[in-house]
């Protein structure tokens, strides 16, 4: 494998790999500078998404997919679900109170009302974006919906190890982190062309600094109340 230029911002990483029409993309993602136990400690750099653009290529037809974000235990599972443009996600309230998922961010704001529980309600993602999820009533609950235009994408394991396939070609490669800037973030695109049957990228860091984790209001933009006693709020509801 010939390495013939690599460069970050505006230039490209060419690579090519011998012949063949499809290559294994892989590589290592780290995280810096982060205040978070489990980066520090324990090493853990998961939850980093990577995805890759086609840049001469029509863009993919809309997902016509399901998939799910749990909520269970006063939480969101997965924390972080990436999509492709088109795709459903479905909200399934598998706990024992009321919920109500919604987003007022621009990547896609919706509100999907309060609904109780063994029931669910659903959303389509039409455009991409950064959609951050919360409830209207349990202020500790948060995810992120990231919708990509590109079905070309991997999360990062815990030790920051990523993999896809793609097919030969150009490609704008971005990486999203919930607590990198989105100055940080641009400075780590890259082009790369693909030729080859197996490419791998050198390392690449992701700084936290510089990162400030806002308090979220509920859907009526208001600041929530303390938390909620969900058996006097909805008697009805039994455990």
């Amino acid at each position: 494998m010939i390495w013939r230029s690599l460069t970050f911002f505006s230039c490209s990483f060419v690579v090519v790999a011998g012949s063949g029409c499809a290559a294994t993309l892989s590589g290592t993602i780290a995280l810096r500078d982060s205040r978070v136990e489990a980066v520090n400690k324990q090493k853990d750099y998961s939850g980093v998404v990577i995805s890759a653009q086609p840049v001469t290529a029509e863009a993919a037809p809309p997902s016509s997919k399901h998939v799910v974000m749990l909520q269970r235990n006063k939480m969101f599972t997965p924390h972080l679900l990436p999509v492709t443009t088109g795709t459903t996600v479905d909200f399934p309230n598998v706990d024992p109170i009321f919920h109500n998922a919604f987003s007022s961010y621009s990547g896609q704001i919706f509100d999907v009302g309060l609904y109780p529980p063994g029931t669910s309600r659903s959303v389509h993602f039409t455009r991409p974006g950064v959609v951050r999820v919360f409830c209207n009533i349990h202020p500790t609950m948060s995810a992120i919906i990231l919708v990509l235009n590109t079905p070309y994408f991997a999360t990062t394991a815990k030790d920051g190890s990523f993999e896809m396939n793609l097919p030969e070609g150009d490609y704008d490669v971005k990486v999203f982190h919930e607590r990198a800037t989105e100055q940080t973030l641009a400075g780590l695109s890259l082009r790369i062309v693909v030729s080859g049957d197996t490419v791998r990228l050198p390392p690449i860091a992701v700084s936290e600094a510089g990162y400030l984790l806002a308090p979220h209001k509920n859907k009526y933009d208001r600041d929530y109340q303390s938390a909620p006693d969900d058996q006097s709020l909805y008697p009805a509801v039994k455990k």
